[in-house]
């Protein structure tokens, strides 16, 4: 049962009509939307699998995963602080201490991530890692390397690179990584994963309708995985009528 909790200045509660899960979020730092849920719904795992959910944020994601999916421990890794308080009192509010371990660090702090493992799981590789990064590139939009929205939105903290880096040295051998992003980067989301033998395995385009190009992209990887791929077919949100699809409301309809 929760506890009633004090809300800070531009803060609210949202329900994720998924188990009793509510979440905590500040307008004026970086709310989650659509693609945050349908990465923790693309997610495949067993009771037996540890997760790392990189530029976790407040921790919807980690939420989800720890409700929805069959998993041990998700260890949310998020490194700034406005961020991490937040993901700290979403753990606490939603009673998932024995489930979900914050971690206050960058992804490339691979050491201190490490040691989180072991101190929680003795060992220091896990089966599966789950990230949705920033898309934008650093120096595009409105610069402000201070801003928690910016810094969630654009490259400032991390690249693609780092986490395709990080996530090889943190993933057992044929352990998965979980990612969404633009479209536009395809290029980059095959070419630099490979350079870190992250195979991609499962792609899925997300569209807004059946007329419009693919508006994010969902992917699987395999640590040292052969370079076979399924293009799934594609997941539309809305109808000709602007209703929401069926197989888009199966996903929404135990969260919201």
């Amino acid at each position: 049962m929760k506890k009633n909790i004090k809300l800070n200045v531009n803060e609210r509660i949202d329900d994720l009509n998924l188990d009793g899960l509510e979440l905590i979020q500040n307008t004026e730092y970086f709310c989650f939307g659509t693609d945050s849920v349908l990465l923790a719904n693309f997610v495949v795992s067993n009771s037996s699998n540890n997760i790392i959910d990189f530029c976790s944020g407040s921790g919807v994601i980690s939420l989800i995963i720890s409700k929805k999916k069959k998993c041990n421990k998700v260890f949310s890794v998020e490194l700034q602080k406005e961020m991490y308080d937040l993901l700290k009192r979403n753990i606490e509010y939603n009673d998932l201490r024995e489930k979900i371990i914050p971690v206050n660090s960058d992804i490339k702090d691979i050491k201190k991530i490490r040691q989180e493992l072991i101190n929680n799981i003795k060992n220091g590789t896990v089966d599966i890692v789950v990230c949705n990064p920033p898309y934008k590139k650093k120096g595009t939009g409105i610069t402000n390397s201070e801003d928690v929205k910016y810094v969630a939105r654009h490259e400032v903290m991390c690249n693609l690179e780092d986490v395709f880096k990080s996530a090889c040295e943190l993933l057992n051998t044929k352990g998965k990584l979980y990612l969404v992003h633009k479209p536009e980067r395809l290029v980059d989301l095959m070419e630099v994963a490979r350079k870190y033998r992250l195979e991609a395995k499962r792609i899925r385009f997300v569209q807004p309708n059946v007329n419009l190009k693919p508006s994010i992209v969902l992917i699987e990887y395999v640590k040292d995985g052969n370079n076979e791929v399924i293009v799934e077919k594609p997941l539309i949100e809305y109808n000709e009528d602007g209703s929401y699809t069926e197989e888009f409301l199966n996903i929404y309809k135990e969260e919201k």
